[in-house]
């Protein structure tokens, strides 16, 4: 379901694009656009066993080990989040660099560090990211990352040597 319409995303086919491009775009080996912030999760779908694609945010990154941290803004009923708790071997493309990965869910502990580095580093964006997921106008500090890793999951894909 899409949280803008309330209609499910396959009933509104120019959302769907729209949500879906910058997948076409990594796919062209264009994902060096969107730098480290965003990534590209390669995962099986947990019912068909497909192959299945999604952008998503860095929320923040171990650059010595490559581990990237991720949150399921849609909360547990996101597919790719159910998806990846069946099959947690994944592929992870960040620029156009690829890397096998083992996603897994993190503590709400380390979800709030995680959360406090990326409220910290993007205030804006994190203030826009409450209002979204929260619904209301909350300033991006401390107290609020505890609220944001109370309310959704963060998943950490840890890699191992590229793809």
């Amino acid at each position: 379901m899409s949280r803008m319409t309330g209609k499910p995303m396959r009933e509104r086919p120019l959302l769907r694009a729209f949500m879906r491009f910058p997948i076409y775009l990594y796919r062209a080996r264009l994902g060096w656009l969107f730098g480290e912030r965003f990534l590209m999760l390669s995962h099986t779908g947990r019912k068909s066993g497909i192959k299945r694609y999604v952008v998503l945010e860095v929320v923040n990154q171990d650059d010595e080990n490559k581990n990237f941290y991720v949150a399921a803004a849609w909360g547990k009923k996101a597919d790719w989040y159910r998806n990846i708790l069946v099959t947690p071997k994944v592929t992870v493309q960040v620029k156009n660099q690829q890397y096998s990965a083992y996603a897994e869910k993190i503590s709400p502990e380390a979800a709030l560090e995680n959360l406090w580095a990326y409220a910290q580093k993007y205030p804006a964006a994190f203030t826009q990211l409450i209002k979204t997921i929260l619904g209301e106008s909350l300033p991006p500090d401390y107290e609020t990352c505890q609220k944001m890793a109370e309310a959704i999951p963060l998943v950490a894909l840890k890699t191992n040597i590229p793809a």
